[in-house]
């Protein structure tokens, strides 16, 4: 015969009450949880995130402390405008499952996310292209929360190193050295142009290799280096592809291509425009045949993407953001194409 025992329960004041045993709670899975007909105040113990839970009568929340998120992001700056040379990538940051970040580095770590706190989003802007009086400049900074992709470095009108996230632009005169850097490992260096102030000229870098550089004067201008591809939205999409480097149809010179992911290509046609870098990529300018009768393409705007399990939270975008949602499997993935503001998670 089976022996019932309980627990002895005293009462002190102020209604605190003392048991003789431990408490035990009843366990269930998060998706077991879910499936409960539950009103504010019930409590559990979930065992696959090994927590006491309580309902607040819209959500499960983690007694004490704060809750944290598993969120996974692409995070890609602006591209570099292009000037002679073509353009670099905008920074390229992935920690989603196992891709590549920008410059043959791993997997980016997950941003520390909690529910209840606000978080800064921006989406930058591509750089302008070169024109007779002025310099392309560099691409604008994206960045979630503390995770920051650096703006692509511009296309080169004269020897200028052009650093950027993925590499600056191609050079168009100034020696044998690499156009742009790769000082932030967010992507690949530019090319070359190893014939100071003369064409072909280098293309700029991009997240997943390095820009073109002409071997000899008579080859086509340096390619764009390509870019990456990601299925965080839910499908394989490739960006940061550097822009392709000007050249000289009169001089019998050849046009780089813009690297694949959107680069622009570049053009060899007195007073026509190196071509532009696709926007929310994070693509970069074409070079251009000269900047007295043309100008570099504009730099591609970036992009930030979030995903994490559409059970574990819900988010608020604030003002200021442009933005749009989409589900993947039991996924959220949101996308944000421009502006800067906040976002927040319950």
């Amino acid at each position: 015969m089976s022996t019932l025992e309980t627990n002895a329960i005293g009462k002190y004041s102020t209604n605190n009450v003392s048991f003789d045993d431990a408490l035990n709670l009843k366990s269930y899975s998060t998706s077991a949880r879910n499936a409960l007909t539950s009103v504010a105040g019930d409590t559990i113990y979930n065992s696959d995130d090994n927590k006491v839970q309580v309902y607040t009568g819209s959500a499960w929340e983690d007694l004490g402390g704060l809750v944290s998120l598993t969120l996974s992001s692409l995070i890609i700056a602006g591209g570099g405008g292009g000037g002679r040379g073509g353009g670099g990538a905008g920074g390229y940051i992935n920690s989603y499952a196992s891709e590549q970040s920008g410059g043959a580095t791993s997997t980016a770590t997950k941003i520390l996310t909690f529910l209840g706190q606000t978080y800064t989003v921006t989406v930058g802007s591509g750089g302008a292209g070169g024109t007779s009086s002025a310099e392309a400049t560099n691409g604008n900074n994206s960045k979630y929360h503390y995770g920051i992709a650096v703006g692509g470095g511009y296309g080169g009108l004269l020897d200028d190193p052009n650093h950027g996230g993925s590499g600056g632009g191609g050079r168009y005169s100034g020696g044998n050295s690499n156009g742009g850097g790769n000082n932030f490992e967010q992507g690949f260096p530019g090319g070359s142009n190893l014939y100071p102030g003369e064409y072909p000229t280098g293309g700029g870098g991009g997240a997943g290799a390095v820009g073109g550089t002409p071997p000899i004067r008579t080859d086509p201008s340096g390619d764009g280096g390509d870019g990456l591809a990601s299925s965080i939205t839910g499908s394989s999409v490739t960006r940061a592809g550097g822009g392709g480097g000007g050249g000289r149809s009169d001089l019998g010179g050849v046009p780089g291509s813009g690297g694949a992911g959107g680069g622009g290509n570049g053009t060899a046609t007195a007073s026509a425009n190196g071509g532009a870098g696709t926007v929310n990529t994070g693509s970069a300018g074409g070079g251009t045949h000269s900047t007295i009768s043309g100008t570099g393409g504009a730099g591609g705007s970036g992009l930030v993407v979030l995903r994490w399990a559409t059970a574990d939270a819900t988010i608020t975008v604030g003002a200021g953001l442009t933005s749009s949602s989409a589900t993947d499997g039991s996924d959220t993935v949101v996308t944000f194409t421009a502006g800067t503001g906040t976002v927040s998670f319950a």
